[in-house]
């Protein structure tokens, strides 16, 4: 991959929630990222998505999807990022994705819940596999909605990027 070696670590910080989304998935990020006692360059990621002004999180269970599936349908939402890079010094940027989904049949949501990818995942879907079959459009970086805002990766981390 990049000529770099990398190692993910899972770092185990209790999550805040319940605030300014954009405030939480930046300092999210950033005690990530402080978890991580590494040399080099840690980078560090927060994602959640946000309707009506709140963020949504993981669903619990597989009714709390099935809502997440009902609240989102036919309507757009966003996807934020928070994004720490800890190197010889912190930089850190907030990335915005709008993902609109199609207006969803009630079948298409019961298959979508037993499918299982809603787990573990903001919003309660994923856009890489069955998850892309219920977004209508998405306006931004769809690396973000992925999970990882590659372009202000490359922006806050630019050697991470460079040949040679």
């Amino acid at each position: 991959m990049l000529g770099i070696e990398f190692e993910v670590v899972v770092p185990g910080v209790e999550e805040l929630t319940g605030g300014d989304p954009e405030v939480e998935v930046l300092e999210n990020a950033r005690m990530k990222a402080a978890a991580v006692k590494q040399d080099g360059l840690v980078i560090a990621c927060d994602t959640d998505v946000v309707v009506d002004g709140r963020a949504l999180g993981k669903p619990a269970d597989e009714a709390q999807a099935r809502e997440y599936l009902e609240l989102l349908s036919g309507r757009a939402h966003d996807v934020l990022s928070g994004l720490v890079v800890l190197g010889d010094e912190e930089r850190s940027g907030l990335e915005r994705t709008t993902v609109v989904f199609r207006e969803l049949g009630e079948g298409e949501k019961e298959r979508y819940v037993r499918f299982g990818e809603w787990r573990g995942r903001s919003g309660g879907y994923a856009i890489q596999t069955l998850g892309s079959t219920l977004v209508e459009r998405i306006e931004g970086s769809v690396s973000n909605v992925v999970g990882l805002p590659v372009g202000l990766l490359a922006e806050l981390a630019p050697q991470l990027f460079a040949r040679g």
